[in-house]
């Protein structure tokens, strides 16, 4: 194996941004990072572009790529093409999302991911059931007639599927969910989110005390901060326990916003990146089905016919360079809620996320207007 120290790039190693730095690898082994002077010597040197060398990205809310949609194609191929096309976008490690489906169509989901992981299939880390067990005031895309309550028998499957898989995340409104449920299920190791909720701040302040780690793409379909009732956006800034996931496309959370909400945010929870992202990811095509409604992809935007958002037409590449470029976000953070931030709410997260000694490099590379390098970074992964 060759020993490499790569050098010329900023470096992000999932914590710390460095400069004038040298990342050294055995193979594609991660050994550390140290100043470029005292790079060993038995260590080739390689030339980096500027930009910056990161851990790939990790995305819990994946609901499609590469032309499909995780709810029309619940097949272990069609989670290898969804993989591999978000793959194309520096994505190294998601959360196939299953939006509100039958009985039937979840059971699937869980089966199948159970599936893809005994066969290996790279990147994916577990499932997201966002839905059926939300709120009808704040449906969003979502099937109106598939929403409906949690029953025993929904929590028996979903604490029996969290113990089959790594990661389970579970969206669910907390004014449909009782808190004693979310107790059971958290303590059965499912990540508990809260969103597509009318839910006061109290109601969700039940939840999170019964175990609710997370919030589903904040400010979207939820009860929204006000002055006289927090809501949900009001106990997700507040709550220092609570992660939040984002979609920063410009379109579904407005830059201002999404500065103020950093701002705001109390820890040591932390908002971060999801792409929402839908069958076209990594995709040149202009519509797609959704529970048998044509969703339209326009001008950056993914909507029913009538105009209601139906997930992102976005990649976390270009989330982190909206973040750095138009909201004046700091790169080390950026580069942080695309990697490190999203695989600290997994129960496991592998080697994703961090570069961390003795474990295999997923690492990509950043062009200095901090978007995915695709060619540079398969150069680097070839070189051994």
């Amino acid at each position: 194996m060759t020993r490499r120290a790569l050098v010329g790039a900023d470096i992000f190693d999932g914590r710390t941004l460095y400069e004038d730095h040298a990342l050294l690898l055995d193979g594609n082994v991660f050994v550390g990072v140290v100043p470029i002077a005292k790079a060993p010597a038995k260590y080739v040197r390689q030339e980096v572009s500027a930009g910056v060398l990161m851990p790939g990205f990790v995305d819990l809310q994946v609901n499609g790529g590469g032309g499909i949609l995780f709810n029309e194609e619940t097949t272990v191929d069609g989670l290898r093409r969804i993989a591999m096309a978000h793959a194309t976008t520096g994505t190294r490690a998601l959360l196939p999302t299953l939006i509100t489906d039958t009985c039937d169509k979840t059971r699937a989901a869980i089966d199948t991911v159970d599936d893809a992981i005994a066969k290996g299939v790279a990147g994916i880390m577990g499932l997201h059931l966002e839905g059926p067990h939300i709120a009808q005031a704040r449906k969003g895309a979502h099937a109106p007639e598939l929403i409906r309550p949690m029953t025993d028998a929904d929590e028996a499957l979903l604490c029996d599927a969290a113990q089959r898989l790594p990661n389970l995340m579970v969206t669910l409104a907390p004014e449909t969910v009782a808190p004693e449920r979310i107790a059971r299920l958290t303590k059965a190791g499912v990540i508990v989110s809260l969103g597509h909720s009318d839910c006061t701040c109290d109601q969700a302040a039940a939840a999170i005390d019964a175990g609710a780690r997370c919030v589903t793409h904040l400010f979207n379909a939820m009860s929204q901060l006000g002055s006289r009732e927090p809501g949900l956006v009001g106990a997700a800034l507040d709550h220092g326990s609570l992660h939040a996931g984002l979609i920063a496309d410009a379109v579904h959370v407005h830059p201002r916003t999404i500065r103020a909400a950093m701002a705001a945010k109390t820890g040591p929870g932390a908002i971060f990146l999801v792409s929402d992202a839908m069958a076209t990811a990594g995709s040149e095509i202009t519509e797609f089905q959704l529970n048998e409604r044509r969703v339209l992809r326009r001008d950056g935007r993914l909507t029913l016919s009538d105009g209601t958002l139906a997930g992102a037409d976005l990649d976390l590449s270009s989330a982190v360079a909206m973040l750095i470029n138009r909201v004046g976000i700091k790169p080390e953070i950026a580069c942080a809620m695309a990697s490190s931030g999203p695989a600290q709410v997994l129960r496991s997260a592998s080697e994703y996320g961090v570069f961390a000694e003795d474990r295999h490099w997923a690492g990509i590379h950043l062009d200095p207007s901090f978007r995915y390098d695709a060619k540079t970074t398969a150069a680097l992964c070839e070189t051994v």
